[in-house]
């Protein structure tokens, strides 16, 4: 599956933001001092009066989300994950989670492809902190298209959703007609011999692995797991009986993310081995994107070795 279409995940999101502007006046957005790298300058140009730039401070940007919401207008408030995820952690729990508030928190530039800005910017950790707190809704889109939609998506649902985006500009790996609905899984190839799930924009490099095992004469199918909470069980059992053991891929820490979440479903429904490539116990590092992904071996190239390793065993 090959595509010319690359471009930034963070320019669905902006772009859809735009849409829900003109159509729904209780859209407001809320920035932390980096609009311009989360493309909400583009609404705050636009819709200036339903725009709010609290500076560097997400806590209170929660904080002041969660008034907004109780008022019925739905905030979108953005800013790095490795901040909001971290740094307002107590007012996403006890405030927005706990009060089951309308609040839609969008957290840019996840995993380590973020590059040279390095550990301390890149948010690794923060899906396994989103997933955990109760009533909250995980989405993390593979591309442009797919975020687009998910921004659409959680502007509809009643209360607290977390959306993850990326920093590089990768490939698309959807269209404009694929099909997305939160907590359904999107399969994105059929075949025989593995089933590979993977969530955000890592998607890309799996899908340029996926052109390499076709020439070793191995069909995988590649599983779109974009929605991490609620995810998809019955997607996850299907796969684990057809196959007996399943693969997973991410830009996160292997504790907390897309491989243990699937790892929950299968130990009380269908016990079967998983297999995750993923960060292991360590923090990213300053680097080019395409340089850090082939040292933690997220490359379309090490992914295609371990496939193939997995299949044999």
């Amino acid at each position: 599956m090959k595509t010319q279409d690359i471009r930034p995940i963070r320019d669905g999101y902006g772009n859809a933001l735009l849409k829900l502007g003109e159509i729904n006046p209780n859209v407001l957005v809320l920035d932390a001092d980096l609009s311009t790298s989360t493309r909400t300058n583009w609404f705050a140009e636009k819709f200036p009066k339903r725009f709010i730039d609290v500076g560097i401070a997400e806590q209170n940007m929660v904080d002041i989300a969660a008034g907004l919401s109780l008022e019925g207008k739905i905030p979108f408030v953005t800013t790095y994950g490795v901040f909001v995820c971290g740094r307002a952690f107590d007012q996403l729990r006890n405030t927005v989670c706990y009060s089951q508030l309308n609040v839609k928190v969008v957290g840019s530039h996840g995993g380590i492809s973020v590059g040279a800005d390095g550990g301390s910017h890149q948010a690794i950790e923060d899906i396994a902190l989103m997933r955990i707190l109760p009533h909250m809704t995980v989405v993390v889109p593979c591309d442009h298209f797919q975020a687009y939609k998910a921004t659409m998506k959680i502007a509809e649902l009643k209360g607290p959703a977390y959306l993850r985006l990326a920093r590089e500009a990768t490939e698309a790996i959807t269209d404009e007609n694929s099909n997305f609905e939160i907590g359904k899984a999107q399969i994105i190839t059929e075949g025989d011999d593995c089933a590979i799930f993977f969530a955000g924009t890592i998607g890309a490099e799996v899908m340029k692995a996926f052109e390499l095992l076709h020439d070793k004469n191995i069909f995988p199918t590649i599983i779109n797991m974009h929605t991490i909470k609620p995810i998809d069980k019955e997607c996850i059992i299907k796969y684990a009986k057809k196959f007996g053991k399943l693969m997973t891929v991410e830009e996160h820490l292997q504790a907390g993310g897309l491989g243990s979440a699937i790892a929950e479903v299968l130990v009380e429904e269908y016990p079967a081995k998983v297999k995750m490539l993923a960060i292991y116990d360590r923090f990213g590092e300053s680097g080019q994107p395409d340089v850090l992904l082939d040292a933690f071996g997220l490359s379309a190239e090490k992914i295609c070795v371990q496939v193939e390793d997995y299949i044999k065993e």
